[in-house]
């Protein structure tokens, strides 16, 4: 289920890219958080450290404190892919529900998924 979810969200942010993301900022805001969410629980439910039911809500990931608080144990690259899941949330929702912005900012989001995509792949998520 999450894979067939991150599947689409990474459709979706490459027709927002393809589009042009000014004009796809929203789109790219809800896409890119959702994909945290959904890879984060991958990781999570492969390495057995969640139950199936478990769900990972993207408002604890705005906050560094609730994630400790939710996410007490390890896992490969934890540090990283928190910290890049933290800046991708924290533009949220400027992008879905705010001014238009700077397409460096859109741009830098899209940036940091990807990378967080890399951290991913290094903590041994290889079907994504």
């Amino acid at each position: 289920m999450h894979l067939e979810s991150l599947k689409e969200l990474f459709e979706e942010i490459a027709e927002g890219i393809e589009k042009g993301i000014e004009k796809r900022q929203k789109i790219i805001g809800f896409c890119t958080s959702s994909a945290c969410v959904d890879l984060l629980e991958i990781l999570l439910h492969k390495n057995n450290l969640i139950d199936p039911g478990f769900i990972v809500k993207h408002q604890w990931l705005k906050s560094k404190n609730k994630l400790k608080e939710k996410l007490p144990f390890d896992f490969p690259n934890k540090k990283e892919i928190l910290d890049l899941i933290f800046k991708i949330e924290e533009k949220r929702d400027i992008l879905c529900y705010d001014k238009p912005q700077n397409k460096e900012i859109i741009q830098e989001t899209i940036n940091n998924l990807n990378i967080l995509k890399e951290k991913f792949h290094e903590a041994g998520l290889d079907e994504i």
